[in-house]
């Protein structure tokens, strides 16, 4: 499949049918350009939501009028928002997210520090019982860091689930985690899997059948419950890790192989990230701060 100018483009109009990819074989770089803008154009399922502009940082309170400008910006590309917290403004994500007509998966950050856990899992709960929370992640990768133990986790999911019966709750962790930890997946209402080829050093030309098999692996272990990806993307620049390499073509390929399986499928996807964010390259280097959609000046980059 190919797309040129004036050609009428649909996700739903390729056939996935054992999908391994767009054939990007004759494109130029701004004949992907162009085909990356009609699939963001389209819309997709939701959109992880990048918090921090240039020179802020976790630990930061963030204002509403910040988090009403950025969801204004998304909000005409996707119908839901992921937020990874609930204190420090990031309340304020799911109140104008609502306002503004989008849905949330919102979250309560849980790492080692047990007071800290507290606060999030309380905001957590006060915002649900607001009404502006539509799925309850509790806690993103904790048994991937080993900040708590499984237990402990269980304990928290259990607690949110008593607090609001009407609202579905997971946890969101790398998709192996549901096959390894079988009483988690059996504690959440919706599995919330991360599924990320580049940073298990993944090719871009083997990229999507990679995530569609951990997407399987996930599927596998959720028994009939419904699988949520929430977190994928590619970076656009920074470095590379064994075969995955960062870069704008990359980025711009990966992206619209994941929007067009996603909405073949009608597997729900949050893709990961809005903006550009600088902070991140403390954690992962140089590439952390290039996986928006939007540049850190929140400029659609292609």
């Amino acid at each position: 499949m190919s797309y040129r100018e004036g050609q009428h483009f649909s996700l739903k109009d390729i056939d996935t049918t054992h999908y391994s990819g767009v054939d990007f074989t004759d494109f130029s770089l701004e004949d992907l350009k162009e085909l990356w803008r009609k699939t963001i154009e389209i819309g997709m399922h939701g959109l992880c939501f990048s918090m921090y502009e240039d020179g802020q940082q976790p630990g930061e309170t963030i204002t509403v009028e910040q988090v009403d400008r950025r969801i204004g910006i998304i909000k005409p590309y996707a119908k839901w928002v992921r937020s990874f917290s609930c204190v420090e403004g990031n309340e304020h994500i799911p109140r104008v997210a609502h306002q503004q007509g989008m849905k949330t998966l919102v979250g309560a950050w849980l790492g080692d520090d047990l007071d800290k856990n507290e606060d999030e899992i309380k905001s957590l709960i006060a915002l649900a019982k607001e009404g502006c929370v539509d799925i309850a992640a509790v806690g993103n990768e904790v048994l991937y860091r080993d900040d708590l133990t499984e237990e402990q986790l269980l304990g928290c999911i259990h607690r949110v689930k008593e607090a609001l019966p009407d609202v579905p709750v997971g946890y969101v962790d790398a998709y192996y985690e549901f096959t390894a930890r079988p009483k988690i997946t059996e504690a959440c209402d919706v599995i919330l899997s991360n599924c990320y080829p580049y940073w298990e050093g993944c090719d871009i030309e083997h990229s999507l059948n990679h995530m569609q098999q951990m997407f399987g692996q996930a599927t596998d272990a959720a028994k009939g419950k419904e699988v949520i990806i929430t977190e994928t993307g590619w970076p656009s620049a920074g470095g590379s890790l064994r075969g995955a390499h960062s870069s704008e073509e990359n980025a711009i390929k990966y992206f619209i192989n994941a929007q067009v399986w996603s909405a073949k499928e009608n597997i729900p996807m949050f893709y990961f990230s809005s903006f550009d964010e600088s902070w991140k390259t403390g954690d992962e280097g140089d590439v952390g701060a290039y996986w928006g959609l939007w540049d850190k000046n929140e400029n659609l980059k292609f």
